[in-house]
Formats: C-alpha cells, sequence, structure tokens
C-alpha cells in the first residue's frame, strides 16, 4: 500500500473511532469526568497510528482534544474551557498522545535501524579491533595530524573527511592550509560528492604538497594532506604506511561510536517495546470493563434496576481511576528516567501519607480492608508527601490486585532509630525469593504471582530519592511484605 493510501486508511480510522466513541460516551457525558474522556480518547490514538502512521495518530489527537473540548467539558459546543484544571488535562492528553503516537510510529523504523547498524558495525569492529586502544574520535584526528606534523617536520598538516557533498578540514596541524592549497586538494572547487582515492604530489603556490587517501577495506574515509616538509621518496612511502595505520585507526574510532549508537538505539527499542508492551497490558483490561459497562448501559433490551446501573457506574469509575493511575506512573518513569526528580521534603506525619495514598485509590480498595499497626508513638518524617504518598498507593494497589478476596491488607510501621520502618503486608502468593530484587525492575513480571514491575519499580526509584531503601520478603504465615525506611524529620528540642 502507498504511503498516501495507509494514511488515508489512518485518517479513516482516526476520525471514524473518535465519532463512534464520543456517540458512545455522549448521553452519559454528565456522569464522565475530563480524565475517563481522555482515556477512552487514547483508542483512536493507537488504532490511526497503527493504520496509518504518525500523521492519522496525531490527526485522531486532534480530533480527540476538539471533541472532548466540544462534547464533554462545559461550556458543550465552545472552545472555551471552564477551568485550568481541564485546561491541563486537555494539554496533559494531547503531549502524552503525540509521545505515543511517536513511539508507536517509530518503534518498527527503530528496531530495522538498529539490527542494520549491529551488523553492519560488529563486522568492521572486528576487523580493526587491535590495532588501537580507545580513543574518541575529536581526539584520534587531532592526534594523526599532530603526529604526523612532527614526525615530518611539516609546515601544515591536514586531515580532510567528507562532510555533505563537500571535503572539509576535520583536524589541522601546523599552520592552516591555504585556499590555493584547499583548491589543488579539491579540483572540482570543493563541491565534491564523494572522497576519491588520490595519491601524489601537488604543486601550489609557494611549494608542493602530498596527498594521500586514507582507504581501509577498499573504502575512501578521508585525505591526509602533507605540506611545506622535505619530503624524500622513503619519507613519501613512510607517510603511506602512516596514512594506512592512520585510516584503520580512523575506522576504528568511527566503528566505535557506531556501537555506541547501536548500542543506544537497542536500548531505545527495547525501552519503547517494554513500554508499549507494559500499556497494552495494563490497558487492556480497565478499557474491557469499561466497555463492557457501557455496552450493558447502553442496551435497550435489558431492563437495568437503579442499582445494577449504580454498580456499573461505580465499575466505569474504578477502572477509570485505574487507567488514570497507569498514565500517571508512566509521567512518573518518565521523570525518573529523565533525571528531573526533585524531592521537597517536609515534616509529615505517616498517618497522613497512608490516608493520601488510599484516597489516590479512589473507590478501588475498600478502606476497611486496610488496616495500620504503628508500634508506639511515630515521630514525624521528613519527606516529600506526593512521592511516598504514591509509594503506598503503589504498593497497597499491588498489595490489593493479589491478596485473596477477603483478606486484610496491613499497613505495619516501627521506628529504628533515625528512620520509621514501614511495611506493607498482603496474604497473596507472595515472592520466590530468587525474583524479590528483580520484582523492582522495570516492566518485569514474574512467574510467582505476576507482579508487575512498573508502580514497583517507581516506588524503589521514589524511596531511594530520599536516600533509603525498599526490599520485598514473605510475610509471616504467606504472602508479600514489602518493607522500606522514612528518614525521621529532625525537630529542635524546645519545640520537641
Amino acid at each position: 500500500m502507498s504511503s498516501f493510501g495507509r494514511g488515508l486508511r489512518g485518517s479513516v480510522v482516526a476520525l471514524g473511532t473518535v465519532g463512534a466513541l464520543c456517540a458512545l460516551m455522549l448521553p452519559f457525558r454528565s456522569h464522565l469526568s475530563v480524565a475517563t474522556t481522555a482515556l477512552v480518547l487514547v483508542v483512536p490514538v493507537v488504532l490511526a497510528v497503527a493504520a496509518g502512521g504518525f500523521r492519522a495518530g496525531a490527526l485522531a489527537v486532534a480530533a480527540g482534544f476538539l471533541a472532548d473540548d466540544l462534547l464533554f467539558i462545559p461550556p458543550y459546543g465552545r472552545l472555551s474551557v471552564g477551568n485550568a484544571q481541564n485546561w491541563t488535562a486537555l494539554a496533559v492528553y494531547v503531549v502524552v498522545m503525540l509521545v505515543a503516537a511517536r513511539v508507536v510510529a517509530r518503534v518498527d523504523a527503530a528496531r530495522a535501524e538498529a539490527r542494520r547498524r549491529e551488523v553492519q558495525t560488529r563486522h568492521l569492529f572486528d576487523l580493526s579491533d587491535v590495532l588501537i586502544g580507545v580513543t574518541p574520535l575529536a581526539d584520534l584526528l587531532g592526534r594523526i595530524v599532530f603526529t604526523m606534523q612532527r614526525a615530518f617536520s611539516l609546515r601544515s598538516a591536514a586531515l580532510l573527511l567528507p562532510t555533505g557533498d563537500e571535503v572539509r578540514v576535520a583536524a589541522e596541524a601546523g599552520t592552516p592550509l591555504s585556499p590555493d592549497e584547499l583548491r589543488a586538494v579539491s579540483p572540482s572547487g570543493g563541491e565534491r560528492r564523494s572522497v576519491v582515492p588520490m595519491s601524489g604530489r601537488r604543486a601550489v603556490p609557494g611549494g608542493e604538497m602530498m596527498v594521500v587517501p586514507l582507504v581501509s577495506s577498499g573504502r575512501p574515509l578521508g585525505l591526509l594532506v602533507a605540506a611545506g616538509g622535505p619530503l624524500d621518496v622513503h619519507d613519501q612511502e613512510l607517510l603511506r604506511t602512516y596514512a594506512n595505520q592512520a585510516a584503520l585507526a580512523l575506522e576504528r574510532s568511527q566503528l566505535r561510536e557506531q556501537a555506541l549508537r547501536t548500542a543506544l538505539l537497542e536500548e531505545v527499542d527495547r525501552w519503547r517495546g517494554a513500554l508499549m508492551g507494559a500499556v497494552s497490558h495494563d490497558l487492556r483490561t480497565p478499557l474491557a470493563a469499561v466497555k463492557a459497562a457501557v455496552s450493558d448501559l447502553r442496551r435497550h433490551d435489558v431492563a437495568l434496576s437503579p442499582d445494577d446501573v449504580d454498580e456499573l457506574l461505580e465499575l466505569i469509575e474504578v477502572q477509570s481511576d485505574r487507567l488514570a493511575r497507569l498514565v500517571a506512573n508512566l509521567l512518573d518513569m518518565t521523570r525518573i528516567q529523565a533525571g528531573a526528580l526533585e524531592l521537597h521534603p517536609e515534616p509529615t506525619a505517616l498517618s497522613e501519607l497512608v490516608e493520601e495514598g488510599l484516597g489516590a485509590l479512589g473507590a478501588e480498595l475498600e478502606r476497611g480492608r486496610v488496616k495500620t499497626n504503628f508500634v508506639g508513638d511515630l515521630p514525624l518524617l521528613d519527606v516529600d508527601h506526593l512521592l511516598v504518598a504514591q509509594v503506598l498507593a503503589n504498593l497497597l494497589e499491588n498489595a490489593h490486585r493479589h491478596a485473596p478476596e477477603g483478606t486484610v491488607i496491613e499497613v505495619q510501621a516501627r521506628r529504628a532509630g533515625q528512620v520509621v520502618e514501614v511495611a506493607v503486608e498482603d496474604h497473596g502468593p507472595g515472592v520466590p525469593e530468587e525474583e524479590r530484587e528483580r520484582v523492582f525492575q522495570m516492566f518485569n513480571r514474574i512467574s510467582g504471582g505476576g507482579r508487575a514491575g512498573l508502580g514497583l519499580t517507581i516506588a524503589k526509584a521514589f524511596v531511594e530519592a530520599h536516600g533509603q531503601e525498599i526490599h520485598a520478603e514473605e510475610a509471616p504465615g504467606g504472602g508479600a511484605r514489602f518493607v522500606f525506611t522514612l528518614p525521621v524529620a529532625q525537630v529542635p528540642t524546645e519545640i520537641a
């Protein structure tokens, strides 16, 4: 299929899916939050990118933005938005969906490019591995011309490399080459489409210069230019030999940089693949539940009681909250990966953090199921309450998802010197001993209980950002117990 045909198909999918979903949600818009409609409109973006590429995904983002604003955010039918919170939700939707569309569109191309570079780089790397040690390309270029200029007592030594359609000076030692000398190197006036192996002496005003091509494995890499030196026949042969070694060394350094770029592409490809795998897995269940609930609500052949309607709406709300937490976790992971995580510690009571963590879970976790067991009077904690509340929310959600129905989830705490040790304990399948380190790795899913690593990875990163530790162990009587420490706030003596 041509790119135009694929783009047209993606556009049809984008607009059709947005229209269909809006038609489904419109009768219930008074019951839907901004976050809920935005999350539902994720579906057209993913489908459009899969069908037509990034442009179709961008069209789906734009259509979803307009539909969300005009149809589901008061005042209806107008582009104006009532409050800053709704503007923020729309902005986050656009940014996240554009990034997601770009990731999906590029992941296949990045994988193919990484494989191609890997094959090429490994082959050339093996060919020249024994020639020189590891040297950055910029340093290597300078070392080549400096050594040549001193060894052959040259007035000028230069190394020229192809850049686009021209051959440019990449490194020089001694007196820079004159314009006449540069023109002699590039007979076509400097507009060369490739480096042509050309060797020999060139007559220029004020003397002669020696031009030696850098060729490795039959492939021209650049040109070495030696000007203003008393080069006899023996020196010229030595210069050619040196040029061969310089070509191999230059190729070795270039291959090393290509290997680094390849490794980076492979890592980005692996991370993107893992990200899409985790997102698709975690989105599938709540989206299916929301779709099923909406389908039941729209059925006219079945009479639903008010209790049934409330139950279905509650299901939609719970699963929408779950999707919102997934998006929040992905944004948190982006901050962690970018190194943009900043702490704002302040004295905070652990009970407040637990309440805030429970509040983040909304109706998904019944508060009566969570018990607290604090030993003694606990001091205030010197923590960033937003981050630590997220740690507790992630650990509580993890326990809720794996603990059997009707069992208690317990939050325990006790003071241990200058830290408070906090534990979240459940009576689910637990974590095998050999997997207790890997359970915190990004996107890791282990066989023992199937615990997902995204929320746990974020919990680990947030705890370690406070200079503390977190680990998993077996709960007494079976189950999983996640234990972490938090620093005690230093309260002045007169206040204490």
